[in-house]
């Protein structure tokens, strides 16, 4: 068997354009290693495998810097919101590099060109009559004359009773909400009640593509895409679609270009995937090139990279409107599930999360202790290993730091980086620090095995790579590591130096078989530093350092070669790629993510104390003008007894009541329902007003009214005589 004939071939690819894009985050706070488990790191190993292939491929992102999000968090910081993106951005964008997601142009939204390329996509669907104009009532907050997004609107949530849920959703048990379904909502602006006031929005009719959708999402990608993905998709189709709004009356974001229609601005949901198309503008621009055919070629590849939460954004709501502007749809969309922390959900709000900021302050950029290097790119590789190995690619996963610790002390440094550092030492050792030859008039079974392994393990990490199954493609990586491992281990080069040294010279036949044993070693050393670099770029960085060859050697077509170092070429020392995580490392970061957990609780709950306080004295200020005894004794109050209590049927606030008033029973409808069940209310003696007039509610007459307290909490509670009073007795 002859090693030159058994090198292998990679086979030929057809070389297509690719768009590569990633979700862009939100410029109003520090980004945590969920979202980039979730949307940039697959996408960048994506990125990196494609342009080892020398496929035309371009990789854009950016920071959303529209929205409520922005203005709220001005609000947090005491700032504007410019100040704001002006401040996050930067920090977002070199936070991506510091751990090896290398874009070709990083955008932000509040760039001219964006706006520009927003508008005229709005003028374009609204001039051929693709958007809807219609007229509805929103909150509005009349103290800061302010139409209220629904992250303007706090209130109770409908779900779990989480009095601090938005408008848009309840953080605590993650409902999907609408201004509409809050109960007792306020302004976050003022603190307000709000009312209801007509305004007028533009809307894309979904409804109108239902059949296309069905079609090309449930027919012509139901094999191809992941199953969660389709399912969700399914899910809001069979649901029935409904007009999205793309319009909002706010001051932040990108005006909508039509005359007297000031104070509108485009819906940041609308806006922010616009952004793909002005980035890549932006960056065709930068590299005199031509950007339309990224967008418009039917040969192009599109590819988004989100999380779930985006899935409806990137496989329904942005494919219509590229269908109507003309563009390329989306070959695939690979969401990812959500990545938990330590046994909780992830959540900056709460305190619980580990941000890529901290991370890259603790671990990358840590000082050396001693004189020994302890940070360095290396630890970025380390947290971008961890994250792919437990990538949520089909269900949700989870990151502990014990996990951490173990990836890399059991898989990356003593499987990995000791194979790579085992095959250095004994070449430096034995082979007079040169790649040695091979000796093909000796070669066993346990060397083909290793080269078969070589080229169908490289077969089944390209072919994983393309399917964006990155957590099964790092596995077969370090299990190809593994078998090196265990090659070496069955070819013991240290024994057959010793067993085949004779007087100090070492025997012909041991020495070739030592030969061929390292030869084998740091080929695959090589091939490994070709398939580790869509994963751990750093890694194969510095691997190839260490060969003394240049990063083209990192190119796909190389990959599965057996003949890609030369014999006789001297390597470098080498240097150990990973290091050991020892205990107190992990234990201060667990000390430190409940510390902060506790902390911004602690705020949380202090302020909670003070709202109360602002509520108390709120409560205590107002007083009614003055009447005289005449107005208050036209009011006929008496006691009564409540002996039956209903829901009224599609009202949620309002119960049906059955009072005995001693001369009379009356039917009474009452807002209780969210305070109150009927059947805990039956019996209970109430004080009511027997002269008001009848009122029609839900097509009910209601003959009366009951008389409540409201606490600071905002609970009711009946005013009731004290001890049995007889039903129809006054109150004087």
């Amino acid at each position: 068997m002859d090693i030159k004939n058994i090198s292998t071939e990679n086979k030929e690819k057809t070389i297509g354009r690719y768009l590569i894009t990633a979700a862009l985050p939100y410029a109003n706070g520090l980004k945590h290693i969920g979202h980039l488990a979730g949307a940039y790191l697959p996408a960048d190993i994506y990125v990196r495998y494609l342009k080892a292939q020398k496929r035309d491929v371009v990789f854009v992102c950016g920071s959303d810097e529209h929205g409520t999000a922005i203005p709220i968090q001005a609000m947090k910081e005491g700032t504007t919101a410019q100040a704001i993106i002006d401040k996050y951005h930067p920090i977002i964008e070199q936070n991506f590099k510091d751990l090896g997601i290398a874009f070709d142009f990083y955008h932000r939204t509040s760039a001219e060109l964006h706006h520009e390329t927003s508008q005229e996509f709005f003028t374009m669907l609204n001039d051929n009559g693709d958007l809807e104009v219609k007229e509805s009532e929103q909150y509005y907050d009349e103290a800061t004359s302010t139409f209220l997004a629904d992250r303007y609107i706090k209130g109770t949530c409908p779900v779990c009773a989480n009095d601090n849920a938005f408008g848009d959703q309840c953080e605590k048990c993650g409902s999907t909400l609408s201004p509409d379904m809050l109960i007792n909502p306020v302004s976050t602006l003022s603190g307000n009640s709000p009312i209801k006031k007509a305004t007028k929005h533009w809307y894309l009719p979904l409804d109108r593509h239902e059949d296309f959708l069905r079609e090309w999402i449930l027919k012509e990608h139901k094999d191809d895409w992941r199953t969660s993905v389709v399912g969700q998709c399914k899910s809001w189709i069979d649901g029935g679609l409904q007009a999205r709004a793309v319009t909002r009356d706010l001051d932040w974001g990108i005006k909508v270009p039509l005359k007297d229609e000031g104070g509108k601005v485009l819906y940041v949901w609308f806006d922010a995937p616009i952004g793909y198309i002005s980035a890549t503008k932006q960056w065709a621009l930068n590299n005199d090139k031509d950007w339309k055919p990224y967008w418009y070629a039917p040969d192009t590849k599109l590819v988004h990279f989100v999380g779930k939460d985006n899935i409806v954004f990137h496989c329904i709501i942005f494919p219509v409107m590229l269908k109507l502007h003309g563009n390329i749809l989306p070959t695939n969309v690979p969401a990812n599930e959500f990545m938990n922390l330590e046994g909780d959900k992830m959540s900056t709000s709460r305190g619980w999360s580990i941000e890529m900021d901290d991370y890259i302050n603790d671990w990358i950029k840590k000082e050396p202790i001693d004189g020994k290097e302890i940070g360095g790119e290396s630890m970025a590789d380390v947290l971008r290993y961890y994250l792919t190995q437990i990538a949520p690619e089909t269900k949700d996963s989870e990151f502990t730091w014990k996990g951490f610790q173990d990836a890399n002390n059991s898989e990356l440094v003593n499987i990995f980086g000791n194979f790579v550092n085992r095959t250095f030492v004994l070449m430096h050792k034995l082979c007079k620090s040169k790649v040695p030859p091979f000796h093909n008039d000796i070669i066993d079974n346990t060397d083909k095995q290793l080269i078969i392994d070589i080229k169908q393990g490289t077969d089944k990490i390209t072919s994983l790579l393309e399917g964006y199954k990155f957590r099964d493609a790092l596995f077969e990586v370090i299990d190809l590591a593994r078998k090196g491992n265990k090659y070496m281990q069955d070819k013991e080069p240290w024994m057959v130096a010793k067993r085949e040294t004779v007087d100090g010279v070492l025997s012909v036949d041991g020495q070739k078989s030592i030969d061929n044993s390292l030869h084998l070693c740091l080929q695959l050393t090589a091939n490994l530093a070709i398939l580790i670099h869509p994963f751990l770029p750093f890694t194969a960085g510095k691997l190839c350092k260490m060969l003394k060859v240049v990063e083209k050697m990192l190119e796909w077509q190389n990959v599965g070669r057996i003949d890609l170092l030369k014999v006789g070429y001297s390597l470098r020392e080498p240097q150990l790629l990973f290091r050991k995580i020892e205990n107190e490392e992990i234990e201060a970061q667990l000390t430190k993510l409940k510390d902060k957990a506790l902390a911004v609780n602690t705020q949380k709950e202090s302020k909670k104390v003070e709202d109360i306080k602002v509520e108390e004295t709120k409560a205590l200020e107002p007083v009614a003008a003055e009447i005289v005894f005449d107005d208050f004794a036209k009011i006929d109050l008496r006691v009564g007894t409540i002996v039956e209590a209903e829901k009224v049927p599609k009202a949620d606030k309002l119960l049906k009541l059955s009072v005995d008033l001693g001369f009379e029973t009356r039917t009474i409808v009452s807002g209780i329902a969210l305070h109150f069940a009927p059947e805990d209310i039956i019996g209970k003696q109430v004080t009511v007003v027997v002269n008001l007039a009848p009122r029609k509610m839900r097509g009910i007459e209601s003959n009366g009214m009951i008389l409540m307290a409201e606490d600071t909490a905002g609970k009711l509670h009946f005013i009731n005589p004290e001890g049995g009073v007889n039903n129809g007795a006054g109150v004087k």
